[in-house]
């Protein structure tokens, strides 16, 4: 099996067997699997292909607004992985990404040309700067980036608790005031046309985070030493490369796109800033989408369609009587069985080889 055969065909086998154990779970409960599998359907198109009833654009959006933050943060994972890194840290870099997004967007005056790029930018440098602090401690005194990016997680979200309800003035100990019209990615025309979605441009800058991850990693000698840092430290530092440089850079960069997100779900998803009991698991849903994905864009792409839709089918399979932790089993399978993916192509490889000997056989 080639390896570009492999990239393709392991993650689409594990997708096919994590969609089978979702389906022999539901049939254990009582429940129709095809029930499971028309909630998924109806999630991301909008079709309900039981029950007769009209085509809804509505779940198209939100099916839209489920995918961008998780593939950002994908982004975020795959990039760190791509230098050899295992960055945890997506979830704080969102939170601060959106606290960053939440103070432009209160604290400046603006025409909309001006004051939402700032939004966004700002976002990405929050996200970037958290991202450089594990990059830093890991470069220079090779502290664990597991480690310290679980508990800036934390740290992240005190943060932004803190300022949402003691600076901002939060009224409702919940969120901030509602943001001006110019620091919103919100398009009255997107809603129109998926009937009343919070569907909004924010997938115009999820966009072009796949094309310049793809642009870095696949097309700059930047990117190809991020790769030989990843590939080999003690080669790339014999070879001249800035080991230490590229390992705070690489997480820079990957703080980058999960503090993106965080702006995506701030001035996008909703109009305010939120203060938040627990973290959302967006950053955590990114590591598996990335890792499904291969740490390819494109792959992350498909990989983010696939988890949105899962998480878009959820209230649908409840509203079936389907468990809606059946969506969760289905993810965590999936991931499961891309974890097994050098022993499911050992099993391939022995199932080629014994249909190879039948064949044989069968001609002598």
């Amino acid at each position: 099996m080639t390896k570009r055969r492999e990239k393709i065909l392991l993650p689409l086998l594990a997708v096919l067997l994590g969609f089978i154990l979702g389906s022999l779970i539901v049939i254990a409960t009582g429940r129709s699997p095809v029930a499971m599998f028309a909630a998924m359907v109806k999630g991301f198109s909008g079709l309900d292909i039981i029950n007769d009833v009209p085509w809804n654009t509505r779940y198209i959006g939100e099916f839209v607004i489920n995918a961008m933050p998780i593939i950002l943060t994908g982004l975020a994972f795959a990039f760190a992985s791509r230098t050899g890194l295992f960055s945890i840290g997506a979830e704080g870099q969102l939170m601060v990404g959106s606290l960053a997004a939440t103070a432009v967007a209160l604290l400046v005056q603006a025409p909309r040309f001006i004051h939402l790029p700032l939004v966004l930018m700002a976002s990405i440098l929050a996200g970037a700067l958290w991202g450089a602090v594990p990059g830093f401690l890991k470069a220079r005194f090779n502290v664990h980036e597991v480690t310290v990016s679980i508990m800036m997680n934390y740290i992240a979200l005190h943060l932004n608790n803190f300022v949402i309800l003691n600076i901002f003035g939060s009224q409702d100990k919940v969120k901030t005031a509602f943001f001006p019209e110019t620091a919103l990615l919100k398009s009255p025309f997107l809603q129109s046309i998926t009937r009343g979605s919070r569907l909004n441009w924010g997938f115009i800058p999820v966009i072009l985070a796949l094309v310049v991850f793809s642009f870095i990693i696949n097309k700059t000698t930047f990117g190809y030493s991020l790769r030989a840092v990843g590939y080999n430290k003690d080669a790339s530092r014999y070879a001249g490369m800035k080991v230490n440089r590229n390992i705070v850079l690489s997480m820079m960069i990957a703080g980058a796109f999960a503090g993106l997100a965080g702006s995506v779900i701030t001035v996008g998803t909703f109009n305010f800033g939120r203060a938040m009991s627990a973290a959302e698991g967006y950053g955590f849903d990114g590591i598996a989408v990335a890792l499904v994905g291969g740490n390819e864009a494109s792959g992350i792409l498909f990989a983010g369609m696939l988890f949105g839709m899962l998480k878009s089918a959820q209230p649908l399979m409840q509203s079936q009587g389907i468990p809606r932790e059946i969506a969760g089993i289905i993810q965590a399978s999936i991931v499961l069985f891309v974890a097994m993916r050098y022993g499911i192509k050992m099993l391939l490889e022995r199932f080629k080889k014994q249909q190879a000997v039948t064949a044989d056989g069968d001609r002598a």
